[in-house]
């Protein structure tokens, strides 16, 4: 089956700029071309758009101008601005007022299409937030915090106790164990649903922005800073506050959150007037915080004003049972997203993804199963061939029976595959981790997390 490609209009007074870009991304996108804003607008009113790249600085009208019309009429397009002018104020100006990114030129194409597949990637995360929000007035969630196992009965127990309750949360967990999707739940079923509930990731902020970012400053703050702008606190004044990856914050910033979760007040950058702000803090994290805490690696007064009520999210490897039901949901997702009328499960797929380790946790299973119906191509029945394919992409798959065991295909092939590839893409790039990162489609965070397992094992 052929897929449909995105559809990406671009929008620069550059015409030259505009014929770069389709004859670069033409061959994995759709792509439209806008000289201004007001062509965008009229494209927008008539084509169905799902991302718009545009320059910041154009004349008649700007980006962010344009932007703002685009919002009202539709809050769920995603924008990526380019700009020549990489300050604070435009950057975090741009992200606040509904971006998705940006980029400044001068960028490589390799670090455009980076950014526009995370636009994409994360496109069923929000779909399966707003899914969240509606089901969870119900008290349990049908969509995206699936399972029926002991561990996830105990997860929706604590949610529902703390969510009545202002106290700050922590929730700790491994990488793709759903601790975002916790933290929403926890606002949705908060008296301060109807509020905010504004999300940053701590490790994704320059240290020169964090301050600007979560405070705002004032006009003149900065060379420049030609007007005052409100930081995430005031944004989500009687909302929730999610700071995802809490362990990646600078200790210099650790210790001004720690005056705001004391005394509630916030300084912008260059005032020196205190504003109140009443926000819930949510805090989240992959790493072992004592034990950075004993390593001087984060403060222990803050930890202890985090851990208010700490909430662990279980590994997938923990709760087996909620595995069958987690890969048909993502089944049907993903049925639904190609376009494929009929497909199911052989009778023995379900035995072999019950006994996988998961390293990636739900996010991983999530990974396999939409790999599995690429992979299957027509077919009506996805079977150990499809799964097996799409973790050893250099081997033939093994035939298999029912009465096999399943002996042929082995339990860590997932985990070998993406260690084959890091490992490829730095061959690749002669060691860089930035360009590998690039190529790999993660960030160098993630990629150093990697290759420091690797190098432990």
């Amino acid at each position: 089956m052929k897929m449909s490609k995105h559809r990406i209009l671009i929008v620069d007074d550059d015409a030259s700029i505009r014929s770069v870009l389709r004859e670069a991304l033409s061959g994995n996108y759709q792509i439209t071309l806008a000289k201004d804003g007001f062509e965008a607008l009229a494209i927008l009113e008539k084509e169905p758009i799902e991302l718009v790249i545009t320059d910041l600085m154009m004349p008649g009208m700007t980006g962010l101008e344009m932007m703002q019309k685009v919002k009202q009429s539709q809050p769920g397009l995603g924008f990526l601005v380019i700009t020549a002018y990489g300050t604070i104020e435009t950057a975090v100006n741009a992200l606040k007022q509904g971006a998705f990114d940006f980029i400044t030129k001068p960028f490589s194409i390799s670090q455009l299409e980076s950014r526009i597949n995370r636009c994409f990637e994360i496109e069923n995360l929000i779909e399966e937030n707003r899914e969240l929000k509606r089901q969870l007035k119900t008290g349990m969630s049908t969509k995206s915090l699936i399972g029926n196992s002991p561990a996830m009965e105990r997860l929706w127990q604590q949610i529902m106790i703390v969510a009545k309750s202002d106290a700050p949360v922590l929730i700790e967990g491994e990488s793709g164990t759903g601790k975002e999707l916790v933290a929403q739940a926890i606002h949705d079923n908060s008296s301060r649903d109807k509020q905010a509930f504004l999300k940053i990731n701590c490790s994704a902020i320059p240290e020169t922005l964090f301050e600007s970012t979560l405070f705002g400053h004032e006009k003149g703050a900065y060379t420049s800073a030609t007007k005052m702008n409100k930081g995430f606190f005031e944004e989500a004044h009687l909302g929730t506050f999610l700071l995802d990856e809490i362990t990646e914050m600078p200790l210099a910033m650790q210790a001004k959150l720690l005056r705001v979760l004391q005394e509630g007040k916030i300084m912008r950058v260059g005032s020196s007037q205190e504003i109140s702000v009443d926000v819930r803090i949510i805090a989240t994290t992959n790493r072992n915080l004592k034990k950075m805490v004993e390593e001087n690696g984060f403060r222990q007064d803050l930890f202890y004003r985090l851990n208010v009520f700490p909430i662990t999210v279980s590994a997938l490897r923990d709760r087996i049972e909620d595995i069958p039901v987690l890969a048909v949901h993502f089944l049907e997702r993903f049925k639904s997203k190609y376009g494929y009328e009929r497909k199911e499960f052989n009778h023995d797929v379900i035995e072999f993804l019950s006994a996988q380790k998961w390293e990636g946790n739900v996010r991983q299973l999530e990974n396999a199963v939409e790999r599995a119906i690429l992979y299957s191509q027509d077919a009506e029945i996805l079977t150990l061939e499809h799964f097996s394919a799409c973790h050893q992409p250099h081997t033939a798959a093994p035939k298999t029976n029912s009465n096999s065991q399943n002996e042929s295909i082995p339990l860590t092939t997932i985990a070998e595959m993406e260690k084959n590839m890091i490992y490829r893409a730095l061959e690749e790039t002669a060691n860089n981790r930035t360009k590998a990162a690039d190529i790999l489609g993660i960030s160098v965070r993630t990629l150093r997390n990697k290759l420091n397992e690797y190098a432990k094992k």
